[in-house]
């Protein structure tokens, strides 16, 4: 449903979100959480992008009030600040809401510009210094997405009523067990009962998908029937599938792409494998648990605080990629821990990960923080007293 300012309640938060990508990825998939979650008779939305894309499509169809589209670099050009600024007027602009760091440092220029309070939403492990100086330069209020980020934002001096803790969440309505898990192994040509480990992700350095192929090795040393599937694309894809090569993997890996409706990939795994070497609140975990895929995982970030360890999956070192490897074969040979752990990650997303719940958290908070802007706006624009009343009228009777 399309929003028109026509339509705005006097009490709705208007809100401004500046993205910093709009392509495919962990980043993308939370903003459209959000969004979709987002109470439209509390809260109005306009977005600023830096290039059209299915994303920005995806933007409009959640009843977004307009999509604009300027660079968004670390040092932001001059027609950037200006379209943020402009929009921020046309809207009436109430707080604006940044992601990744280069849409904060154009968030925190335009804000200062125009006296709008800016929230960036920390989608990382860590607080970076750049983000960290974008902070204390404006007064941004920051939302973070783990509990290890969080403490780093304390630490680093933020104060406690300028930072807040919100997890990712998923929609466990859309995100089930046993949804489209057949059709996916047809798709790939898997029999039936094959034993499959997969990995979601951009094929990025980032995201750790030589540890994953590097943890099936070992796996494949020891259940030479178990399969595995990558799901993604990324810089890294002909450097992994040398390495398949290498490893003599080619029968066992299958390399799927992209695949827009993710609900159908993981009721298809046994086990998903998050070899990440940076995360925060994972989204790829938290889909996978809420379509109850136990996972084995390495201990970055947020992942300590996903998955519960002997219940709903395991969590290795950093870098431990042979202990990943050792981890889901102690799973894939132990059916009824399997079985166990299937039913737990479901629960304990519904429990603790649920985008309804969270949404209204971020809500909150930009609610809270648009009101706290708005008294701080009103105390710079008190009545004038009587005395310089009188001063300006002397004043101007002398001119």
């Amino acid at each position: 449903m399309k929003i028109s300012k026509a339509s705005r309640d006097d009490d709705r938060v208007s809100v401004l979100e500046i993205i910093g990508n709009s392509g495919m990825g962990g980043m993308e998939n939370y903003i459209k959480g959000f969004l979709a979650n987002l109470p439209i008779n509390q809260f109005s939305v306009t977005c600023i992008c830096p290039f059209e894309s299915p994303f920005t499509d995806t933007l409009r169809q959640l009843g977004v009030e307009e999509v604009y589209i300027t660079p968004i670099e670390d040092d932001p050009p001059w027609r950037s600040i200006q379209l943020a600024v402009e929009v921020i007027r046309l809207h009436d602009i109430d707080v604006l809401h940044a992601h990744m760091p280069k849409a904060h440092a154009l968030a925190g220029l335009a804000g200062s510009l125009t006296n709008k309070p800016t929230v960036a939403t920390i989608h990382g492990m860590n607080v970076t210094s750049h983000e960290l100086g974008i902070t204390r330069a404006v007064g941004s209020h920051v939302i973070t997405n783990c509990q290890e980020a969080y403490i780093q934002a304390l630490a680093m001096g933020i104060s406690a009523d300028r930072a807040n803790l919100v997890r990712n969440g998923v929609d466990t309505k859309v995100f089930v067990p046993n949804g489209g898990g057949k059709a996916f192994r047809n798709h790939l040509g898997l029999p039936k009962g094959t034993p499959v480990v997969g990995f979601v992700s951009r094929l990025e350095k980032e995201k750790g998908p030589d540890l994953f192929l590097r943890a099936a090795e070992i796996i494949h040393q020891k259940r030479p029937d178990v399969h595995f599937v990558i799901v993604g694309e990324g810089f890294m894809h002909d450097e992994l599938e040398k390495m398949v090569t290498q490893m003599q993997l080619d029968k066992n890996v299958h390399f799927a792409g992209w695949w827009d409706n993710t609900p159908d990939i993981y009721p298809a795994f046994d086990v998903l494998a998050h070899t990440s070497r940076s995360d925060g609140t994972s989204l790829v975990l938290l889909e996978a648990m809420a379509c109850g895929c136990p996972t084995v995982g390495i201990g970055v970030g947020g992942v300590r605080e996903i998955i519960e360890i002997e219940r709903t999956g395991f969590v290795s070192g950093a870098g431990d990629w042979q202990n990943v490897g050792d981890r889901i074969l102690q799973l894939l040979n132990n059916p009824a821990l399997l079985k166990s752990m299937k039913e737990a990650a479901r629960t304990r997303v519904e429990q603790h990960f649920n985008v309804a719940i969270n949404t209204k958290l971020t809500a909150k908070v930009l609610r809270q923080v648009a009101e706290r802007g708005r008294d701080e706006r009103f105390s710079k624009n008190t009545v004038p007293s009587p005395e310089m009343l009188t001063s300006i009228s002397l004043t101007t009777s002398k001119d």
